[in-house]
């Protein structure tokens, strides 16, 4: 490498920042130094959506071509019951709220996930798929309006989403990211299995033959580069550049961020209890990433579409989808008790909608947004109740309906930040962050 001293910033952005300051996910360290309420959100996002008969409301009296293959199995909520392949799920409902009266009315895949991860409808640019896939039009994720408002400490990143990006082909599904609040408020986005035997994370450590000492000195000189740049036609550039910077030298000296991805630091007793496969290994990972301070985290249930049984329906359930969250968030449950985080931790289990009350003849089910069921665990919630009652095939809510901009709203509150905070889009136009109401009935 020439000398260092001499580099301008055309020579630095073609070497690139990540291999001048010893990094290699430049793109993704991004944290910031603020107060927050010390309280954590992980969000088990059921990618596909799931069937709320098949889970956490079936109708054992209704017709066969509605209750489906699945036996019943009581809960610890006396005459509430759980599919019997929830075994674990059903004996830890005294820290459960179940509501069964979600509501929307897309039933759409990527705008349907726009919904759920950003707490607000999606603004339709056409009526493609490639016209809904992530836009800089977009809402911001949680973690970008966590991070506008309210960002968090020592180096540690707003929101993390493992074990993967939802991508399909060509399409990314929206939500993922900061939206029209730019790249400096994005999340990070691990793409690596956590139950892998040689799983790590890449940009959470200093390269090899790399020192703190040595980090140091070279971020000095792009300090002094920067301050250089500023007077130069790059201004706006420059400026969200060396944010980055900063950002990636705090996120590199921290030792927290490579503690907590340090899935093997965990007895294998644990990672048993969780299960060894990729749901119950990325939900200790995220128990993990929020022990260490990351406000948000979010856990994608599968390769997008997992839960999506247009066929198949109930083997599909019945082999790895159940039991991958029947064990994983179980043991996050007692995790979270022991550890006494239970009420500082929100978990939310829940899709971008639910499926049809009739089987198909493939046999599955297939999308609808029109009545379905999530789980919430923990932040304050109290345990040990239902909210809301569906219909005799769990196909519409017969109380008051809860939509994802009240997930949105809940999340938020649980966070810290007020629902009435307004961002400006990249047309300077104020808009509110959210426009739901905190589901109350969570907290009563």
């Amino acid at each position: 490498m020439r000398n260092a001293a001499r580099l301008d910033r055309r020579d630095l952005l073609q070497i690139g920042c990540s291999s001048f300051l010893g990094m290699s996910l430049p793109g993704l360290l991004k944290a910031t130094e603020s107060k927050r309420n010390g309280k954590s959100v992980i969000l088990v996002f059921q990618t596909g959506g799931g069937s709320q008969l098949d889970t956490f409301d079936p109708k054992p009296d209704a017709p066969d071509n509605v209750r489906g293959e699945f036996s019943t199995i009581q809960t610890k909520i006396p005459g509430v019951l759980f599919s019997e392949h929830l075994p674990k799920l059903a004996s830890r409902t005294d820290k459960i709220a179940v509501v069964r009266s979600l509501r929307h009315s897309d039933n759409r895949h990527l705008s349907g996930t726009h919904n759920t991860l950003t707490g607000e409808p999606q603004v339709f640019r056409g009526d493609a798929n490639e016209d809904k896939e992530l836009s800089r039009l977009d809402r911001p994720c949680y973690g970008g309006g966590l991070r506008l408002f309210n960002p968090t400490l020592n180096g540690m990143p707003c929101q993390v989403t493992v074990p993967r990006p939802l991508i399909e082909g060509s399409l990314t599904w929206p939500g993922q990211h900061a939206g029209f609040l730019g790249p400096k408020f994005d999340p990070w986005q691990v793409s690596s299995n956590p139950n892998d035997k040689n799983f790590k994370v890449h940009g959470v450590q200093l390269l090899e033959g790399m020192t703190t000492s040595r980090l140091s000195n070279r971020f000095d000189i792009l300090e002094t580069m920067n301050a250089q740049q500023r007077s130069l036609d790059q201004f706006a550039k420059g400026i969200q550049f060396t944010s980055q910077q900063q950002e990636a030298y705090s996120m590199l000296t921290s030792p927290n961020i490579a503690k907590a991805f340090d899935i093997e630091a965990e007895d294998s007793g644990v990672r048993d209890r969780y299960g060894r496969n990729e749901y119950g290994q990325t939900i200790l990972l995220a128990r993990r990433l929020v022990e260490y301070g990351v406000p948000y985290v979010q856990c994608n249930m599968g390769i997008v579409q997992s839960w999506d049984t247009h066929s198949d329906n109930f083997p599909r359930q019945k082999t790895k989808l159940l039991p991958g969250i029947d064990g994983g968030v179980s043991a996050l449950i007692d995790d979270l008790v022991d550890r006494n985080m239970l009420d500082d931790v929100l978990v939310v289990v829940v899709g971008e909608f639910g499926r049809t009350p009739t089987i198909n003849k493939n046999p599955g089910r297939d999308h609808w947004a029109w009545g379905y069921s999530g789980l919430f665990i923990g932040g304050g919630v109290r345990g040990g109740q239902v909210i809301g009652k569906s219909d005799r095939q769990a196909g519409h809510p017969e109380t008051k309906p809860y939509h994802p901009n009240d997930i949105g709203a809940t999340i938020y509150r649980t966070l810290g930040i007020s629902l009435e905070s307004e961002m400006r889009d990249q047309l300077q136009r104020p808009i509110r962050l959210n426009n739901g109401e905190v589901m109350h009935a969570l907290y009563s």
